[in-house]
């Protein structure tokens, strides 16, 4: 009879547990309204598809740049960092999905006690078991388990997977962040190889240039103050060669520090100018495809999810929680007999049901916490897409503004290149002046530093354009 009274009164508790279970806390995730623009600025045409979609090993075609984007990305400090912290949250998120089970111990005891003769329990051992102490050894294990009713648990595993989620796509994000960042430093070597190289020549047409005013000053035709000017100038380009140097020393150590490798060299097997720049519009897509292509976006949204559900969790603290336990074993208070059944066998069940009266306003504090929380969220949500959305415009109209000056940097070059050839020829000839010729010799020299420079803006541009729209992490 009693044993029947217990199973009927456990299946009305889980009955009653279910039919609460219904009256779940908290909301389930909604996106925020973001009313993105259709287009990445007024003057760039909307499109089906993203660069972001490619692997940056399809991205980038020059195959030394591949090969050391894949160094990077394996022996990178701040991207294994990020891999530790993806393996946390995955850890957590595993203990979440456990929560749902009850809770199983198990205990093995034994004690023995000695009163003392003329107290109670001393005089009560005597008279009713004849002996001065006793015994007592136990077996047992016990389980626990939270009813779910309010669906708090439920809850926590979704904040727990949403944490998870938001640091694999904070990895993702590392990582984009990561190629860029060598690409970058990778085409900034291309340049300043460039650069020495236009220094060393100017060097070398600067003494060429010394030697003809010297040669006019022996003649009577100019003056030392000509040849000093000359000098000078020889100089100013000479300076640049160390200068350049070191700066490309220390890119190649910056470089090689990307790579999670001592400092030393990088090897090089392209020159700037076979740098291949296309033409070819490099289609970025619409401005919703940011919140499935940018890894810190979505890790973004997955902050702001996992913020939603503990405001669910919060709430469920504050409603009553529904416990079940039992507990079995064998117990004896002599050792021979510990293991003796049926006789030593013995078990407990049991239920409660605790509701939270007065916390001094903790869990109060909690719940107005978490929704200050979930809002701080929303409004970084909000933030993460709108930046988002400048930085590709922002990178579409510098790729769109640098071929131009590219195109204008290039017939520079060009043209003051004629200048120093036409200089040249008319000082030989007395038409003109050594300063004409130190003019336009500086004018191509600084022509052609900006022209390199302006070849490594465009390369930069495309990179940072792939990164923002959430490139480089496939």
């Amino acid at each position: 009879m009693h044993s029947n009274r217990f199973i009927y009164s456990g299946i009305g508790v889980v009955l009653f547990a279910i039919i609460l279970a219904g009256c779940s806390v908290g909301k389930n995730y909604k996106r925020p309204d973001l009313n993105a623009p259709q287009q990445f600025g007024t003057a760039v045409p909307a499109g089906d598809s993203s660069i972001a979609t490619k692997s940056w090993k399809e991205f980038f075609t020059d195959t030394t740049l591949v090969r050391l984007i894949d160094k990077a990305i394996a022996g990178n400090y701040d991207l294994q960092l990020a891999i530790q912290r993806i393996s946390i949250s995955q850890s957590y998120a595993k203990q979440a999905r456990a929560a749902w089970l009850p809770a199983w111990n198990a205990q093995a005891s034994a004690s023995t006690s000695n009163p003392s003769e003329n107290s109670l329990n001393g005089i009560s051992l005597s008279n009713f078991l004849g002996t001065n102490h006793i015994e007592d050894f136990t077996l047992s294990t016990s389980i626990s388990w939270e009813i779910d009713v309010w669906g708090k648990i439920r809850r926590q595993k979704q904040a727990a997977l949403a944490d998870y989620l938001q640091s694999f796509e904070a990895g993702r994000a590392v990582q984009t962040q990561l190629v860029a960042q060598v690409a970058n430093a990778y085409y900034n070597l291309l340049m300043m190889d460039a650069q020495l190289a236009i220094a060393k020549r100017n060097v070398l047409l600067s003494d060429s240039i010394v030697q003809m005013i010297q040669l006019q000053k022996t003649a009577g035709e100019v003056t030392e103050l000509a040849v000093q000017q000359a000098k000078a100038q020889q100089q100013n380009a000479a300076l640049l060669v160390p200068q350049f140097e070191q700066a490309i020393t220390l890119q190649e150590n910056g470089l090689r520090l990307l790579l999670g490798d001592w400092p030393g060299g990088v090897s090089r097997t392209v020159e700037l100018n076979h740098v291949v720049v296309t033409d070819t519009i490099l289609a970025a897509g619409v401005p919703i495809d940011l919140l499935s292509h940018r890894p810190d976006v979505r890790a973004s949204e997955k902050a702001l999810v996992a913020a939603n559900a503990r405001v669910g969790v919060a709430q469920g603290n504050m409603y009553p929680s529904l416990n079940l336990t039992a507990t079995g074993g064998l117990n004896a208070y002599e050792a021979s007999n510990w293991f003796s059944m049926p006789a030593s066998l013995f078990s407990t069940v049991a239920g409660s049901l605790t509701q939270p009266i007065f916390q001094r306003r903790a869990l109060r504090t909690q719940l107005e916490v978490a929704k200050a929380e979930r809002e701080q969220r929303v409004i970084e949500f909000r933030q993460s897409v709108t930046g988002a959305v400048h930085e590709v415009t922002n990178a579409l109209v510098k790729l769109d503004k640098l071929k131009t000056q590219q195109d204008v940097a290039t017939t520079r070059a060009e043209t003051l290149q004629q200048a120093v050839q036409n200089a040249r020829l008319l000082f030989r000839s007395g038409m003109a002046n050594y300063l004409e010729v130190i003019t336009a010799q500086t004018n191509a020299l600084q022509a052609e530093l900006t022209k390199a420079d302006v070849t490594r803006q465009q390369l930069s541009a495309r990179v940072e354009l792939y990164q923002s729209l959430g490139g480089g992490w496939k």
